[in-house]
């Protein structure tokens, strides 16, 4: 299995890796190489996919990789790539720029520079972030081919792409074909315990068939998404026989000999993480792979002495070094001298380039020229939201000049609540943890002292920045629980409200109080206006403030 990192829209650039990769397996004596879903143009291509000149490429990408493994004796291939579906959807127009869905999600099997199968994905996922039937139409029947032994025995390999083995009836259609052991390619995005519940509903496949089945996953970033890895095989009684190494590339190898009661299975196999070591990779990997394939030099981040720029900033380092990465600290007359200092020492424990920039003359300079209008009104949060918009100038200038992109750094509790400033602590490209709540940030604070997996440096966030009291220090004496719940509260009405759809009442039944609740959700509700403006960001729960949230501005409907 290819458990490879394939980057959308580079068909020149996969189809090379896909040679060396078969290349390498064949070296290695396999007779078969899986890549993963759409290895070919990259997952998720979204609307490339409705230009014509856009699949021209994939389809003359998909000749060279033929080509180019031809002379590996023995060796089937399996490619995953988009496919015209030869009057399935008529492609006509319409409405101007959109075309009717006129093409599979497909997987062709080759062997000696000839094409032996291509088969058409069935279940198209039109849920969370998926969007397939937008671009797809559904396949129809099995896919069964045969890879020759040295016993000459043959093994019959059942081909699923992804979803199809999610349900019963395209595993067992495979089965009723022949096959003795299930291959599926997948291209399915990171959330928490994702892993867990693939290998549950694959066991569920191998229990209703009987057939042993390998899982070969995608590995890497793509805009808000990340794919883990973590490919993985069970035998025939549904037990985990090998698991690839999560959130890095490699060519994972599995071993079928005949036995006396049927295929036997041999594979190498990755420990478990826990949850936060996978959060911890998932968002590392989110950044580099953002920044690596959008071409960005390095990162700059607002660090304010506070938990969550702390925490970006630790990610921002393993994720591209420390020589990518810079800080800029950006004092107002309210910030505190710990927020300084403790700045200063976290920049230094991870090797940064560290500066400082007071911005107290030009907020000054801001309420002075703002004061004849303002004349007879308190200050209240718009002078809050000039301070973090001089930062957010600040930043944005320094990414224009160095090019270097500026990594915001709230969080969903933040997001959710509307606690964030458009054009301010909002200004940036990218938004590391837009979908980590305030309690995870802590956890994950938490974890990376006591683990150092990327080796650039101990214990990089100082002790009183995660025990002291969160604050925006954009008032005196200010703290977050002046205008919120308790985090802990905060956080579950999020997840219930936010993530599973329960109701208000359903909510205040688990025993939260109604006033909490009700300001959660009206928060939730009216700062939609904000998220539509906010950065992309990771996505590592089953729903984020990205694509798998939508849901109108403008709208009088009340829960």
């Amino acid at each position: 299995m290819a458990q490879y990192n394939f980057v959308v829209g580079d068909m020149a650039g996969n189809a090379r890796r896909i040679i060396e990769a078969a290349e390498a397996a064949h070296g290695q004596g396999a007779r078969l190489l899986l890549t993963p879903e759409l290895a070919l143009c990259g997952y998720a291509a979204e609307d490339l996919l409705l230009r014509p000149a856009f699949i021209d490429a994939c389809d003359d990408a998909l000749k060279q990789v033929v080509a180019g493994t031809a002379h590996l004796k023995g060796l089937h291939l399996v490619v995953g790539h988009p496919a015209r579906s030869h009057g399935r959807g008529d492609g006509a127009l319409h409405a101007r720029s959109v075309r009717t869905a006129s093409l599979y999600n497909a997987a062709s099997v080759a062997c000696a520079g000839v094409v032996l199968h291509t088969y058409a994905k069935r279940e198209l996922p039109n849920y969370q972030v998926f969007d397939e039937r937008r671009y797809f139409v559904p396949g129809q029947g099995p896919c069964v081919f045969e890879l020759p032994g040295d016993d000459g025995r043959a093994l019959r390999v059942g081909l699923l792409i992804c979803e199809d083995a999610w349900f019963d009836a395209p595993a067992q259609d495979a089965q009723r074909a022949g096959a003795e052991v299930l291959a599926v390619i997948n291209a399915s995005p990171f959330h928490a315990g994702k892993g867990g519940e693939r290998e549950a509903h694959m066991r569920a496949r191998v229990q209703a068939t009987g057939l042993p089945l390998v899982y070969a996953h995608l590995v890497g970033g793509q805009d808000e998404i990340v794919f883990e890895g973590r490919s993985f095989v069970l035998d025939a009684g549904g037990a985990l026989a090998g698991r690839a190494i999560s959130f890095e590339e490699t060519l994972f190898p599995v071993t079928f000999e005949p036995g006396s009661d049927g295929w036997q299975v041999q594979a190498p196999m990755d420990r478990a993480h826990s949850a936060e070591a996978d959060l911890w990779h998932a968002l590392v990997l989110g950044v580099r792979d953002y920044i690596g394939k959008n071409g960005f030099p390095g990162a700059i981040i607002g660090l304010s002495g506070g938990i969550d720029s702390a925490l970006v900033l630790a990610i921002a380092v393993d994720a591209l070094g420390s020589a990518r990465v810079r800080s800029v600290m950006m004092p107002s007359p309210y910030t505190a001298d710990i927020s300084w200092i403790d700045a200063r020492d976290m920049a230094a424990r991870l090797g940064v380039r560290h500066d400082e920039i007071a911005i107290a003359s030009q907020f000054d300079a801001f309420r002075s020229s703002l004061a004849p209008l303002f004349e007879g009104r308190p200050e209240d949060t718009t002078e809050e939201n000039l301070q973090a918009r001089i930062r957010g100038t600040l930043l944005m200038a320094l990414s224009n000049k160095f090019g270097s992109i500026v990594l915001t750094t709230g969080n969903k509790s933040e997001m959710a609540t509307g606690y964030c400033t458009l054009y301010g602590d909002m200004a940036g490209g990218f938004a590391v943890i837009k979908d980590v709540v305030k309690t995870q940030v802590f956890r994950l604070a938490r974890w990376r002292n006591a683990h150092d997996p990327y080796g650039t440096g101990s214990n990089p966030i100082p002790e009183r920045i995660i025990t002291r009291p969160p604050s925006a220090e954009l008032r005196p004496d200010q703290k977050d629980q002046d205008s919120l719940p308790e985090y802990e509260v905060l956080d579950a009405i999020i997840e219930r409200y936010m993530e599973n759809d329960l109701s208000p009442q359903e909510i205040v039944a688990e025993g939260y109080s109604r006033a909490d609740v009700d300001k959660v959700v009206r928060l939730i509700r009216i700062n939609e206006y904000k998220r539509r403006q906010a950065p992309v960001g990771i996505r590592v729960t089953h729903r984020s403030f990205g694509k798998d949230w939508r849901y109108p501005i403008t709208s009088r409907y009340r829960a």
